[in-house]
């Protein structure tokens, strides 16, 4: 079994990644890339939803779920070594009492691993049991044994999470077989198969399916999500098992819409969650909740493609091969699905910061920037020493702020984008005074070697330059007027340069060769071309000079804008303001919304549980009032007879007084006595 290539640096794992790299908004980016398929060897397990994962050495094993035949009882084998899948050989096993026992087809039931075994947790039965049952799997004989459980064994479910601790499971949740959420906690011994019902204190979590659970340091359970009897959730609970007391955590920044029927995974401090979703919409990206920091994030927005965004797929962490990655299975979109991908884990990567792009525009506008600053650039060097220095100064300034104003982007805009770059009336000047420093030092160096034949030459080729700049189609003229005399006498240099040209004038210098000695004057017709060439630069300086005020009054009403767009944005950025203040209490108002619905929840519990105590002290009472007036009856026939028999008795005495009275009234009379 193979893998088909990839872009990461695994040498085991080569995968296939599902689509194109994900649009990542205002999301943090995590330790990997994004989830990838895994092609795998042989014949694949039947497309199954709400089936149970569970991760045993180099194994990863799957239990039951649902198909679009009916429920499941298989076991399937993903063996990571081979990259293949096996079907467990047996389906029928002995009980303790030596008779074969089958498996129950389930569905929304949990798995733990266990050393080398894998134990499945409650789930929907296919035939249904009113106790929660607890099965073991033995990876290497394939055979499964009931645990034969004791205590208080919590009701049969499905919908719950089962995290195992050291050797005892920790369930919470689910929904029983009448469809009512739980938010019951127990414990399961595994050494002495004993259930246990655990009782705390604090706000503990509303009664939930679907969601998920983490047993963090074997100190702290972690509950996210799920679905309650309206609404679908997103609290987070945690419950520390020293003090046993419930506390909701509350997460400032990013915070996960609700979901239900996600799937979960601890790895260190970030516990993975990818998929779930609620009645209208399913959720592709994987979060990452760091454990110690209290803060969610973004690991991977998954592509619609991906299984992570089924329905009852599952997650197991696999650790192969000094390798740590994710493994998703199976789920249903519209068809169930028996696809395998995984999410690489770097060890040695924490989490990166945001990661925003500029936009197309900001990229356009910065290079435009860059390119007007080039052929500024260009422009002041190839003009530099024509003419006067003002001149100068004044057509780049013009021809600048006339780019800037008709050209790529208006002067607001360019110092909105970039206040240090090198646009701008202010930042030309220092460019061309930068530029005019750099060529005086290295004309007065050269000065300093003692040449004056270069110094003179060199500023002889700046005014040719000049000149061939600035006067278009006397192209001859400026060639003429390249006469150089070497001097030898400094002073004499100097009467010439104030003696035949304006005062103002010094970079135009005119030197005649006459073989090492200065002639006492010039001639004429130099004068007069140098005159008609001083007329035309004068002219050209006037409409430099118009363009110049042209500009400025443009750079005005640029900068005008500028101001009006800097009070518009800092109204922007105060209405802004006050939108996250009304936010803030918003989010206030709904996190106490959600303690008095949590409060209305638990007095809504507390009110159920009186009500079915009342029930019972009522159906009491009616059973001792039933046979209090069975006995009232009975007492009454009772006296009923008593009365007829004193009645009775009434009677016969009364026979008796009148046999009496008949007696005494027969009676003879008394005779005198016989004296003899």
């Amino acid at each position: 079994g193979g893998v088909a290539p990839s872009t990461n640096n695994s040498d085991e794992l080569n995968c296939q990644c599902s689509s194109g790299e994900p649009e990542l908004n205002n999301c943090t980016s995590g330790n990997s890339e994004n989830w990838m398929v895994l092609s795998i060897a042989g014949d694949k397990p039947k497309p199954r939803f709400n089936h149970a994962a569970a991760v045993t050495g180099n194994k990863m094993v799957v239990v039951g779920g649902e198909s679009a035949d009916g429920l499941l009882e298989d076991v399937q084998v993903l063996n990571f070594d081979r990259f293949s899948w096996t079907t467990a050989s047996s389906k029928l096993y002995l009980s303790p009492t030596s008779l074969p026992l089958k498996i129950p087809a389930c569905r929304g039931h949990s798995l733990a691993s266990w050393g080398k075994k894998v134990l499945l947790i409650g789930g929907k039965t296919d035939p249904a049991s009113d106790k929660i049952s607890v099965w073991a799997f033995d990876t290497e004989t394939e055979c499964w044994s009931p645990m034969e459980a004791k205590g208080d064994i919590p009701v049969a479910r499905s919908g719950h999470t089962v995290v195992r601790g050291s050797s005892v499971l920790i369930l919470f949740g689910g929904e029983d077989a009448k469809r009512r959420k739980l938010n019951d906690l127990h414990m399961f011994d595994l050494k002495s198969l004993t259930w246990l019902p655990l009782h705390c204190t604090g706000p503990g979590p509303s009664p939930r399916s679907n969601h998920v659970a983490s047993l963090y340091d074997d100190k702290m359970l972690l509950i996210f999500g799920g679905t309650s009897k309206s609404r679908t959730l997103n609290d987070l609970y945690s419950l520390d098992f020293e003090t046993m007391i419930w506390s909701r955590i509350k997460i400032r920044g990013f915070h996960p819409s609700p979901r239900a029927g996600c799937c979960g995974v601890l790895f260190g401090t970030k516990w993975y969650i990818a998929g779930g979703g609620s009645r209208k919409k399913r959720h592709g990206e994987t979060l990452i909740y760091d454990v110690l920091k209290h803060e969610w994030s973004v690991a991977v927005a998954s592509p619609p493609s991906s299984i992570t965004t089924n329905k009852g797929f599952s997650i197991a962490l696999v650790q192969h091969k000094e390798r740590d990655f994710l493994v998703a299975f199976g789920g249903s979109k519209k068809e169930p699905s028996n696809q395998v991908e995984v999410l690489i884990i770097e060890k040695n990567e924490s989490s990166l910061g945001q990661r925003l792009a500029p936009s197309k525009g900001q990229v356009s506008l910065i290079s435009e920037t860059r390119s007007s600053t080039k052929a500024l650039a260009t422009q002041l060097s190839v003009s530099a020493f024509s003419g006067r220095a003002d001149a100068v100064v004044k057509q780049n300034l013009a021809s600048a702020i006339e780019q800037h104003g008709s050209g790529r982007r208006s002067l607001s805009e360019s110092l909105l984008l970039d206040p240090n770059s090198s646009s701008g009336n202010v930042s030309l000047r220092k460019q061309f005074h930068n530029e005019e420093d750099g060529m005086l030092l290295k004309m007065t160096k050269s000065s300093e070697d003692g040449n004056p034949s270069q110094l003179a030459e060199q500023r002889t080729k700046q005014l040719d330059i000049g000149v061939q700049t600035n006067m278009a189609g006397s192209k001859g003229d400026a060639e003429e007027t390249s006469c150089v005399l070497e001097s030898d006498s400094s002073n004499t240099h100097n009467k010439q340069g104030n003696g035949n040209l304006p005062p103002d004038s010094d970079d135009i210098v005119v030197l005649l060769e006459t073989g090492g000695k200065s002639g006492p004057s010039v001639p004429s017709s130099i004068y007069q071309l140098y005159g008609t060439k001083m007329a035309t630069l004068i002219n050209k300086n006037g409409i430099l000079e118009g363009q110049l005020a042209a500009a400025l009054a443009s750079r005005e009403a640029a900068e005008k804008n500028l101001s009006s767009a800097l009070k518009s944005r800092q109204e922007m950025e105060k209405k802004m303001a006050d939108t996250a203040k009304e936010m803030e209490l918003l989010k206030e108002k709904l996190a106490g919304i959600e303690l008095a619905q949590e409060e209305a929840n638990n007095l809504s519990n507390i009110v159920h549980s009186d009500n079915v105590r009342l029930e019972h002290d009522v159906a009491f009472l009616k059973a001792v009032l039933d046979d209090t007036q069975k006995e009232l009856h009975s007492t009454r026939g009772v006296l009923a007879g008593e009365r007829a028999r004193a009645l009775q008795l009434q009677v016969e005495v009364f026979h008796l007084k009148q046999r009496l009275q008949s007696l005494e009234n027969r009676a003879p009379t008394p005779r005198k006595p016989f004296h003899v």
